[in-house]
């Protein structure tokens, strides 16, 4: 399991840093977003999204669970907040194992149901602009992603 950790001064950045993300990814691929209300992580999935050349207004889909977005790389952000008391599965293998990105906000509520490879960014708020973002990888692909992404 590799770590990376670094910290971001502006809004700017962190979608900068996200973006970068983005282009490492490939199809399959799962992203667990964790932090505290406000942190940053619909944010941060803003930048993953332009990155995959996503044109819509990327919102939180915390009402609505799953939002799909089309880009260059199908883009399914999700928010499994309210499923923290539930053992539901509304067809998570089916995305995990899709044709698109995952991004999922909150994954400690659905940890039964994620893949063994996958990369962690759990985003901590420092102060109004600034976000400190540490990375885990799970797997040799992430690894990969995260040696890529500190150059």
């Amino acid at each position: 399991m590799d770590t990376y950790q670094i910290t971001t001064h502006t809004v700017e950045e962190t979608i900068q840093l996200a973006e970068k993300l983005a282009i490492l990814l490939k199809l399959g691929d799962v992203i667990m977003l964790e932090g505290d209300l406000g942190a940053g992580k619909t944010t941060f999935t803003k930048g993953i999204a332009v990155g995959l050349g996503v044109k819509r207004n990327v919102t939180s889909p915390t009402f609505t669970i799953i939002k799909e977005y089309e880009g260059e790389l199908p883009l399914y952000h999700m928010d499994v907040y309210r499923l923290e008391h539930s053992d539901e599965d509304i067809g998570f293998d089916e995305y995990f194992n899709g044709d698109g990105i995952c991004i999922v906000e909150w994954a400690r509520y659905i940890q039964d149901y994620l893949p063994q490879n996958r990369l962690e960014i759990t985003i901590s708020y420092i102060n109004e602009h600034s976000r400190e973002l540490a990375f885990t990888a799970w797997g040799d692909h992430f690894k990969y992603v995260l040696n890529e992404l500190q150059l």
